[in-house]
This record gives C-alpha cells, sequence and structure tokens, in this order.
C-alpha cells in the first residue's frame, strides 16, 4: 500500500497477513490437500515429472481428453516458503474442461533458496512443460505464484518458449517485493534491496506481445489489492475485483471453465 516506506515492522507484518484475516483459515490447507489428491486419483496425468535437479524441481501435466488446445501452466503461492505442487491438483480442472493440458509446477522454497533462484526453476519448468505439449502457452499463478508467472514476461528472465506464451494472468500477486525487505519473513526470503527491486515485476517492463490481466480478490487485504492495481497501472493491463472473494478462496474460479478468471487464461 501506498506509504509503506513509513510503517514499521509490526505493521508491515500485520499488512500481509492474510490468514488472520480470514474466518477458517486452518481449514483451507487440508481441504486442498484433499480435493487436489481425489483430482489426481482419476485425471490423465503424467506426475513428477523432473525438470532439473532436486525433489521439488518437478511439475505434473494434466491432459484433457483429445488434442490439447495449449498449455496453461500454474504456479502456487505460500510466499516462496510453503506449499507444493501437489496442494493444487484440482485447480487444474476448469482449463481441462476447456481442452488445455495444464502443468502444475513445483519448486524449491525458501530458505534453501533465494526468491531469484525460484525465479531461474520456473523458467525451467516452463520451458520443459512446454516441449511436451504444442500450442500457446498461457500462464497463471496464485500469490507468490503470481510474481513469478509476471517474471516470466518480463525481459530478463523468459523461457526459451516465450514467443508462445499468449497470455499472461497473476491472480493476487505479490508483484512489488520491496515491502518484504523490512518483514519478518525476510528472515526466510533473505531479500536486499537489489533483488527485491530485481525482482519485483511493477519496476520492469513486459515483453510485447502476451495479454495481461490482472485478478484480485474485493475482500483481500488493502496490501493486496494495491499490489494488484499497481502491476495493472505499471503494466497498462486491466485487473479484474472479484467481489466477495478473499486471498485463499479468489482461485476457486479456477475450477469453472465458464469463470471470468478460467476465460482470461484461456482467451
Amino acid at each position: 500500500m501506498d506509504g509503506w516506506e513509513n510503517m514499521d515492522r509490526a505493521a508491515l507484518d500485520d499488512a500481509y497477513a492474510n490468514a488472520d484475516y480470514i474466518a477458517g483459515a486452518a481449514d483451507y490447507p487440508p481441504r486442498w490437500q484433499a480435493q487436489a489428491a481425489a483430482f489426481r486419483a482419476t485425471a490423465r496425468a503424467e506426475l513428477d515429472l523432473a525438470y532439473d535437479a532436486g525433489p521439488r524441481a518437478t511439475f505434473d501435466l494434466f491432459h484433457p481428453e483429445g488434442s490439447p488446445q495449449g498449455l496453461v501452466v500454474f504456479v502456487h503461492g505460500g510466499y516462496w516458503r510453503r506449499f507444493g505442487k501437489s496442494d493444487w491438483s484440482h485447480f487444474a480442472g476448469g482449463a481441462l474442461a476447456r481442452g488445455y493440458a495444464v502443468a502444475m509446477v513445483g519448486y524449491p522454497l525458501a530458505p534453501t533458496v533465494r526468491i531469484s533462484d525460484i525465479t531461474r526453476h520456473v523458467t525451467r519448468a516452463v520451458d520443459a512443460a512446454a516441449a511436451r505439449v504444442p500450442g500457446p502457452i498461457r500462464l497463471t499463478g496464485h500469490s507468490a505464484g503470481g510474481q513469478l508467472v509476471a517474471r516470466m514476461i518480463m525481459g530478463d528472465a523468459p523461457p526459451a518458449c516465450a514467443a508462445r506464451i499468449a497470455t499472461c494472468v497473476p491472480i493476487s500477486p505479490v508483484a512489488d517485493l520491496r515491502p518484504l525487505v523490512p518483514q519478518s519473513m525476510n528472515a526466510d526470503l533473505r531479500l536486499d534491496p537489489a533483488e527485491a527491486a530485481a525482482e519485483s515485476p511493477v519496476l520492469g517492463h513486459p515483453m510485447s506481445g502476451p495479454r495481461i490481466v490482472v485478478h484480485v480478490g474485493a475482500e483481500e487485504r488493502p496490501s493486496f489489492l494495491w499490489q494488484a492495481e499497481a502491476l495493472g497501472r505499471a503494466w497498462g493491463a486491466p485487473v479484474h475485483v472479484a467481489e466477495g472473494k478473499h486471498h485463499f478462496d479468489v482461485i476457486d474460479a479456477m475450477l469453472d471453465p465458464e469463470s471470468a478468471l478460467v476465460a482470461d487464461i484461456c482467451a
């Protein structure tokens, strides 16, 4: 939010503490995990495909019925410190129903690696998934994942398949990392001002070509509404505000092939 430079650590920590302001927040992760496991049990999928060394450097690829219309790549959130690709499998459902293959990307987590390292991992993951599926590539990610997919269409970090990227839809992205530097979570992230600036999409420029739409929930913390609006302004992209949605349920629209979110991803 504007004026973050004048906020102390406690205030900034609170501004980005999503779970503290969502009723039943602790119930969401186990629910996601159960729904994801049930989805994988019946999906046409290739699981744990390696794109680099290390146990987290893998992705799951879900296949639609028939020949794919292209590839959707989803990158999960968790402040670069939490969750894995297998927690989100069911969110492939909406794009699959529209005929797209969907790659759910895993990546190593902080504090083992820095955010710039995660960016490089996601670049390799996008290329590895793209090598398996022809056609246009459509990127989307939630929260920290929104930052990571935005980085994929910036000039200093594009994957080799960049010319195939048709759309990028960051969902509730952390697009300006500078407010994270004073926060308690930075003990794990280890951001310095230079890396925070370099990894902030709001301070860079997208490559020409991809259609960009930012999504965010109307009931999110003011800091996340500010982040989404800041990215929209910086990149000249529309911002879709989902009424009645907070940080944890704004992605539920990915389950519905007729939702505005899935329509923007697959447009």
